[in-house]
């Protein structure tokens, strides 16, 4: 296997690990209310709440990672991400109390902030440009196995041996696969670029835009993101399971969700590689908000396709932002980019929890959140109008030809 091709394989590991960990808690706290009320309580919103340390350190640890990743190096914070992690993972199974369980959610959620911005940027220099959406694509559909595995896995364990060991038994993967990352070889980026096309300059001016674009979606598909992950598991027990003892049925029913999500990342990943970003964004965007509306009155097996065709426009959306990323931003500045961009998003993705555990408390039900949701869902379609559509995506030797640098460009001095 090439050096290459096995740094794929482990980041593709780390993003499933990643989501799946974060996740944990949405399910685990169906059991929670019925095996430790004495402990946590045995109302739904407030445990929910517990895991806000963890979303609010997992957004604002993502900053520093491009900076960090040139003191001490790439694999190092990878390591650290894997091992640290899953640490905390366990400890967080082992823990008796409110206090000590959401510490343990909240430094879990500090090692996991290392995953996006240095594994994404390993990733796409991993692949290379001519095949960079077809790879976002698959570790976008890794990331959702974790998203969809969360919930079944975790019902499954907790309705078997207990909450406890819904976290010990994957926090014990994860650091397993860090022993294993451990004695990988760091990558060698420009090694593996060598003989490749040198990255094209862009115009500032398209670039700014982009950027703009990106950050203004970031903010808010992190919380619609997070926010959707976190209530499905809860959806699927108020609309169709009917009671928290049907756990496994509950995982079930929010992994077919989801899975529609990973069908459709696949997908998005091998259209982004002969289309441009901006065609392949919009019918996502366009389908988001009414989605989410209709879920919020929907009852009985009517959520399930509809769950499933959000999630579908959600998970789409993720790897079409971060292939603009890839498209737009130099090799040397995307780590640091992919930091900023992170944290923006997962800012968002912070108040997710939250605000659904408040919302839930106060109307009893799902149908609000949804709608506060689908309202967010609408600036997304919004910022969709605003991305760039540009064919030099595909053609990036283009771009010394486009209007902006042809404009840029002094003119010639007339001849004498």
């Amino acid at each position: 296997m090439q050096p290459q091709t096995r740094q794929i394989v482990f980041i593709n590991a780390a993003h499933t690990f990643t989501h799946y960990s974060l996740l944990i808690l949405a399910t685990a706290v169906l059991a929670m209310v019925q095996q430790s009320p004495e402990a946590f309580g045995g109302e739904y919103g407030p445990i929910l709440a517990l895991g806000t340390a963890m979303f609010v350190t997992y957004g604002l640890g993502a900053l520093p990672m491009g900076w960090l990743a040139d003191k001490v190096g790439r694999k190092a914070l990878m390591v650290a991400y894997f091992i640290g992690s899953g640490a905390c993972m366990s400890i967080a199974g082992l823990m008796q109390s409110p206090f000590g369980f959401a510490v343990a959610l909240g430094l879990m959620g500090a090692f996991s902030a290392i995953y996006h911005p240095i594994g994404t940027a390993i990733l796409v220099e991993a692949a290379g440009a001519a095949r960079v959406g077809r790879a976002v694509g698959i570790n976008g559909v890794f990331g959702n196995i974790g998203v969809a595995l969360a919930p079944v896995v975790t019902a499954f364990i907790a309705a078997r041996y207990g909450w406890h060991w819904a976290f010990i038994i994957p926090g014990v993967l994860c650091m397993l696969i860090g022993l294993f990352y451990l004695r990988e070889p760091a990558f060698d980026a420009a090694k593996a670029a060598a003989g490749a096309k040198p990255f094209p300059a862009i115009p500032r001016a398209v670039v700014r835009r982009a950027v703009i674009v990106l950050m203004a979606i970031a903010a808010v598909s992190g919380l619609v993101f997070n926010a959707f992950t976190l209530l499905l598991p809860k959806l699927m027990e108020e609309r169709l399971a009917g009671s928290p003892d049907l756990l496994p049925i509950v995982g079930l029913l929010a992994f077919l969700a989801t899975l529609c999500g990973g069908l459709t990342q696949f997908t998005v990943g091998r259209l982004i590689d002969r289309n441009t970003l901006k065609a392949v964004f919009m019918p996502l965007a366009l389908v988001l908000a009414p989605g989410l509306i209709a879920l919020s009155f929907a009852q009985g097996w009517l959520v399930l396709p509809l769950a499933g065709v959000v999630a579908a426009s959600i998970f789409g959306q993720v790897t079409v932002n971060e292939t603009m990323t890839a498209r737009y931003i130099a090799p040397a500045l995307r780590a640091k980019l992919y930091s900023i961009r992170f944290t923006v998003g997962f800012l968002g993705a912070a108040v997710a929890s939250p605000l659904i555990a408040f919302m839930h408390e106060a109307s009893g039900n799902l149908a609000a959140s949804m709608l506060v949701l689908a309202g967010f869902a609408a600036v997304t379609l919004a910022c969709a109008f605003l991305f760039p559509n540009r064919k030099e995506e595909l053609e990036p030797d283009a771009w010394a030809s486009s209007p902006e640098a042809l404009a840029a460009r002094p003119l010639a001095a007339p001849a004498e």
